[in-house]
């Protein structure tokens, strides 16, 4: 019996993916090509195994230097200080590694087109400005006021995507100009005081400050958060799951599916816990995590995220699908415009106030590190928009853990410039790992 009839006996109800004619002989009768993922779930295991190192080998690495990074990062901090895995420093890292974060899962998008954004940092603190501006100075409602704001810093992205696509201009160049532009507008906002004070009870600041929890520090909330994480991917898993058997492709078997949920599971409830032992679960975070669903929803399950994704894999070939190429570029800018927003309201939220100093500094390098540093390709076509969690847990930690060895500031600057070099190379070795291996 041949490979191909075992597969196919093994598991009924997985097609074979193709036919073709042999290549010395044309004429002759096609031969059924197997989709190599039934053969890995044929081998059980060991197959998986197989299909491991086979990814490793051809450059397909994924997520794993981030978890092993994360790993050595926390041992040494740990070792050095048994505080750093205490609940109350990590409730810390949690919630302010949330307003870079939205800066970095904005420049996914920018990022997965091989372009970059350098305005997202000015653009953060003059949202915030703009918000102070109208709530407080004007005494607009706050919610009124965050929604113009959002409004704001999507209409400067999508400003900025106009020249790029449309005009020619360079998204470096443009972006540049805006880095410099939209700070001085900030400054010319801000006035001679170059602060203005935001009441911390003023709705969306007061959401988003840091003595703000989900349902108000109740237990159950970090539970109900963890649960319906659980349950959403159980759903969505055998929702996929039938999908793909009705359309005769390989789907992942149930034992494969609850794998995985009860380790997500294992990781929630855990993270859950810690939290709890703390304060509980900040809103900030909450919002956080929504806005990473909501987002990897959009790039990997709709046509304008695989429109992202062609376009940032190949302009030519995207204009030859039919790919409205200067539409995709302009929308990316204004999502990344509206996300440095967003982080903006989340700076403000932590300092209720609008400043100089609001997305100036190194802000904007961490929030380009994080996303980098999480995988998100700087070449374009490959990333997800959970690099900009992962990069920033990183990132968070470092910092984190640096702030409790009193180390200066300049080491923080060096250790997380290392990283971000590492994280580079591997992904300079790793696409080509994937040409050498034929799967670039």
């Amino acid at each position: 019996m041949s490979d191909t009839s075992k597969v196919t006996k093994a598991d009924p109800e997985l097609k074979q993916q193709d036919t073709v004619a042999p290549a010395d002989d044309p004429t002759a009768a096609p031969v059924s090509v197997v989709d190599p993922r039934l053969l890995v779930r044929e081998e059980g295991f060991k197959g998986y195994i197989t299909e491991f190192k086979r990814k490793i080998k051809g450059g397909e690495l994924g997520s794993l230097p981030v978890f092993v990074g994360l790993i050595v990062i926390w041992t040494i901090f740990q070792l050095k200080n048994d505080l750093f895995l205490s609940a109350d420093n990590l409730s810390s890292i949690s919630y302010f590694l949330s307003a870079t974060g939205m800066l970095a899962i904005g420049l996914v998008f920018v990022l997965l087109l091989g372009e970059i954004d350098l305005s997202v940092g000015s653009v953060s603190g003059l949202a915030s400005t703009v918000f102070a501006v109208m709530a407080v100075n004007h005494g607009m409602n706050p919610w009124l006021a965050l929604i113009l704001t959002i409004v704001t810093g999507v209409g400067i992205g999508a400003l900025q995507g106009w020249f790029f696509a449309r005009i020619g201009v360079p998204a470096f160049v443009v972006t540049l100009a805006g880095f410099l532009g939209w700070n001085g507008l900030m400054l010319w906002l801000l006035g001679d005081s170059g602060t203005i004070n935001i009441p911390a009870e003023s709705g969306p600041v007061h959401l988003l400050g840091q003595s703000s929890f989900f349902m108000d520090q109740a237990v159950i909330g970090a539970y109900l958060l963890a649960g319906l994480a659980v349950l959403s991917m159980l759903v969505g898993s055998f929702g996929e799951q039938r999908r793909r058997r009705a359309a005769g492709v390989p789907f992942r078997p149930t034992s494969e599916i609850l794998i995985r949920v009860g380790a997500l599971a294992v990781a929630s409830f855990a993270a859950a816990a810690v939290l709890n032992n703390a304060s509980g679960v900040s809103n900030a975070l909450v919002i956080f995590l929504a806005a990473l669903v909501i987002v990897d929803f959009v790039l990997r399950r709709t046509t304008y995220g695989r429109k992202i994704f062609a376009v940032g894999g190949g302009i030519e070939a995207a204009r030859r699908a039919g790919i409205s190429v200067p539409m995709v570029r302009i929308t990316v800018f204004a999502i990344s415009g509206g996300f440095a927003a967003v982080g903006g309201m989340f700076f403000a939220g932590q300092t209720a106030s609008a400043t100089l100093n609001a997305g100036g500094g190194n802000t904007l390098m961490l929030a380009i590190a994080a996303a980098v540093i999480g995988g998100t390709s700087l070449f374009g076509g490959r990333g997800s928009v959970w690099s900009a969690l992962l990069g920033m847990l990183v990132i968070q930690s470092i910092q984190t853990g640096l702030d409790l060895l009193n180390m200066n500031t300049s080491i923080q600057y060096m250790i997380t410039g290392a990283v971000l070099l590492g994280a580079v190379v591997i992904d300079s070795v790793s696409r080509k790992s994937q040409k050498a291996a034929g799967r670039a």
